[in-house]
Parts: C-alpha cells; sequence; structure tokens
C-alpha cells in the first residue's frame, strides 16, 4: 500500500483536515496544457481524482475527448429534487512553468514560508482540492446537500476547454440536466483595503467575464536574399501591424459589474474616482488591480511570433498571435477592427473565440456566498468584479447555466495574489486553503 493511500485511509474528522495533502498531490501531478495538443494531459490528474471519490464510495462519469484529455462528473443527489441543480466545477490542466524561473520546483508542491508553492496553486487546483475534500466529507457523512450538485473537474481550460468542458457539454448534455447555476474560478478571493475604520478585507466575486478571440495574424511578402534590399519584406509588414495594433486605443466602457466594483470601492475607502481618472482608486486593490484595469476596455495583446528560417533568408511570410478579449457585445467590432489595424498585406484568422458573461450581483446563490464568507470573516464586505480572462463557466452558459467566480481565500494584506496566475512562483498560504474549504463547506450546506 503506497503511502498516499495509506494516509487517504485515515478518516479526517472535517474537509480541512485533508486539504491540504490533497492539494500538494494534485500539484505533484505534471497535467501541463502547452495549448498544441502536447504535453502529458489531464489523465493522472483525472484518475487521481476518481481515485479519491471511489474512495468514499461514488462512481464519477469519466470523459475522454481525445487520449489522455479526460474530464471527471460526479452527481451528489440533494434533499430537495424539485430545486434546480448546482454545478459547482473546476479545471485539472495548468499552463506551462519553466523550472529555471522559480525557487522551487513548479511540481514539488513543497511547503515554505506557510504556503504551498507549484504550479496550480493558485490556477485552480487549490480550488480543486477543496472542492474534492468537500465533497468527500459529504461521502463519509451520507448527508444530502440542499439541492442536487454536480461536481466536475475538466481538462483543457487553459486552451479554451475545447477538449474539456466544451466537450463535455456538447456531447453528455445529460450530466448537467436541471442545472442552473455553477461557480468556480476567479472570484471570493481577498483584497485588504484602507478605510475609516482601519484595513478591511473585501473579497471580489466574479459576476462577469470577458469574451475570448485568440487571432493568428499572417504578413505576407516576397522572399529573397537577405543582402538584398526589399519593400515586401513580411516581416517588416508584421512588425508594423503589430506597432500599429499595440498603439490602438481602446475606447473604456463600463459594464454594470465594473461599476459597482469601483463605486462599492470608492465607498470603503473614501476616495472617489471619474472615469478619466481612476488610478487612485484602483491601487487599493493592490496586485488584483490588473484585472479590473484588464476589463475597462477591450484588449489585444501580442503572445508569440514565428518568422525565417534561415540568418540570411528573408522569409515570404511572417506570424504572430494576438489575445483579445471583448465585453459582451463587442466582438464584432473588435475584430473588424483588428482587421483593419492589420493591413492590406496581413490576413487576419481566428484561432479560438468564445463568449463573454455577465450575471447579476443578487439573488440566493449571492447571498448564500456572502453569508458563507462573512461567517468566517465577520466584518469583511463582498464586492462584484468583472473577470478579464475566461472560465470553463463560458461552456456551461451554453447550456443556459449562469456562472459565478467563487474560489474563497483569505489572503495576508502583503501578498500579491493575483499576478501569480500564470506567473512564477505560484503559491497558495496554507491558512488561505483551510479558510477556503470552510466557506465553501458553509456554502455547500445553504446553497
Amino acid at each position: 500500500m503506497s503511502e498516499a493511500t495509506e494516509t487517504a485511509n485515515q478518516t479526517p474528522s472535517s474537509p480541512v483536515d485533508e486539504v491540504v495533502r490533497l492539494c500538494q498531490e494534485l500539484i505533484r501531478i505534471d497535467s501541463t496544457n502547452y495549448g498544441d495538443g502536447s504535453g502529458p494531459g489531464e489523465k493522472e490528474a483525472a484518475d487521481y481524482v476518481v481515485a479519491r471519490l471511489r474512495e468514499v464510495g461514488l462512481e464519477p462519469t469519466v470523459v475522454e475527448s481525445d487520449p489522455g484529455r479526460t474530464s471527471v462528473v460526479v452527481r451528489l443527489e440533494g434533499e430537495d429534487r424539485e430545486r434546480p441543480a448546482l454545478c459547482i466545477h473546476g479545471h485539472l490542466d495548468v499552463v506551462p512553468a519553466n523550472a529555471d524561473d522559480w525557487q522551487v520546483d513548479p511540481f514539488s508542491a513543497e511547503l515554505k514560508d506557510g504556503c504551498i508553492w507549484g504550479r496550480g496553486a493558485v490556477d485552480m487546483k487549490d480550488m480543486d482540492a477543496m472542492i474534492l475534500a468537500n465533497i468527500r466529507d459529504l461521502a463519509r457523512r451520507g448527508v444530502k446537500p440542499p439541492r442536487d450538485i454536480v461536481f466536475a473537474f475538466f481538462a483543457d481550460e487553459e486552451a479554451g476547454g475545447v477538449k474539456g468542458s466544451h466537450y463535455v457539454v456538447d456531447h453528455h448534455p445529460e450530466l448537467f440536466e436541471g442545472v442552473s447555476e455553477a461557480v468556480s474560478e476567479v472570484g471570493g478571493y481577498s483584497v485588504t483595503v484602507p478605510t475609516s475604520a482601519g484595513d478591511t478585507r473585501a473579497y471580489l466575486v466574479q459576476t462577469a467575464e470577458k469574451g475570448i478571440l485568440w487571432l493568428r495574424l499572417t504578413a505576407h511578402g516576397r522572399a529573397g536574399h537577405g543582402s538584398v534590399p526589399n519593400p515586401e519584406n513580411a516581416l517588416v509588414r508584421l512588425a508594423e501591424a503589430i506597432t500599429r495594433i499595440n498603439e490602438h486605443k481602446w475606447p473604456r466602457e463600463y459594464i454594470a459589474s465594473v461599476r459597482e466594483l469601483l463605486d462599492g470601492l470608492s465607498g470603503l475607502t473614501g476616495t472617489s474616482y471619474s472615469d478619466e481618472d481612476l488610478d487612485e482608486l484602483l491601487d487599493h486593490l493592490g496586485g488584483a488591480q490588473g484585472f479590473v484595469r484588464g476589463t475597462l476596455q477591450d484588449t489585444a495583446n501580442f503572445t508569440m511570433a514565428d518568422a525565417g528560417y534561415k540568418h540570411n533568408v528573408i522569409p515570404q511570410s511572417a506570424c504572430a498571435s494576438l489575445d483579445c478579449r471583448f465585453l459582451p457585445g463587442h466582438d464584432d467590432d473588435l475584430l473588424a477592427t483588428i482587421k483593419e489595424l492589420a493591413g492590406e498585406h496581413v490576413t487576419v484568422d481566428v484561432v479560438h473565440r468564445d463568449i463573454a458573461l455577465d450575471a447579476p450581483f443578487e439573488g440566493p446563490l449571492v447571498e448564500a456566498m456572502k453569508t458563507a464568507l462573512v461567517a468566517e470573516d465577520p466584518g469583511a464586505e463582498v464586492l462584484p468584479y468583472c473577470l478579464s480572462g475566461g472560465t470553463d463557466n463560458k461552456a456551461l452558459s451554453t447550456l443556459g447555466i449562469t456562472g459565478y467566480g467563487f474560489a474563497p481565500l483569505q489572503l495576508p494584506a502583503d501578498l500579491d495574489f493575483a499576478p501569480m496566475f500564470h506567473g512564477i512562483d505560484e503559491r497558495v498560504p496554507l491558512a488561505a486553503l483551510e479558510f477556503g474549504t470552510r466557506v465553501l463547506q458553509r456554502f455547500i450546506a445553504t446553497c
């Protein structure tokens, strides 16, 4: 019997007792998603989840879109089966990590400075562990949640969910029968802000997220010798297109969730703001302000480039990848703007496109989130926000499911948390992980 199995067979008295171990064991499984079909895939991580569920008598559904691209879904029956069901979900894949850049091995799950370090500690094997710990606790105690809950662990979120949530939704919609709402990443974490009564923790619940438009730009020109002047150099044409797009000023628009966050933060801190001058107000959010700044307008950021095959050969084409994120209803206008800025010698191809989401910051589910947070952190404030990235809630929305970001963490004021998403030295405090597990337990019991 392995050490992990021996540990798992020791019955914990609460989900908090095993969440750290579950998180470490998940992080130690390399489930890197390179976005091109290479890499180990999610199967080992999915097998781990399946094994932990079977240990407590559950039999999940396993869905494989391609070999190794594995998602796991399990439904727990609720007390009131007439109520619409809830989905609580996470993803098992992580973005690449260059070990040379890190203080620790990114797949070691090392305990250091009161944190678990490793790729996925923040995005999002911490939440996966919190979910898994709570499922196991419910199953051990034989306790039913207030309504049916579908728990899902998806593949491929970091590449748009094509091999994960979108595949599961498209091919197995019956797994989500009766589900009306969902919660997952990226929200529920705290930021410490100054108020007249002293520093206060504000928890940001994600109620909206921008849409995704991943584009491939290809500049066309005339191949030639590197020593001969060439006015049709594809590299130069691509560089000019990149410059025009990079210098474009996207107009600001404040959607409801963004406005509500800004107004709530202004009320808490006593810091006034205008639509043209937000810097002082947003500075109160620390590292989280990057997510918010990304939701004030559409964005377009170049992420990769590829051109040429020899030092003395001018190539006939040059390519670049562009990550665009749009506010609700802006996708067509954004694409038209990019094509215009790219110019006549550059073609623009859509690699991946997905919708923007916007949900109300009200209703019983939102109140359950607020109540669970405040019960564990009295005096805390809860505010909505829009995520500049995207989540698997996009796929679920095609089934009419309203999604929120709620992966609760109480964070130290000096921890620059948000930049660790896809960043270096990703880590989650043990105390925050245990706090989030308790909050999620309360939430599940009252949702």
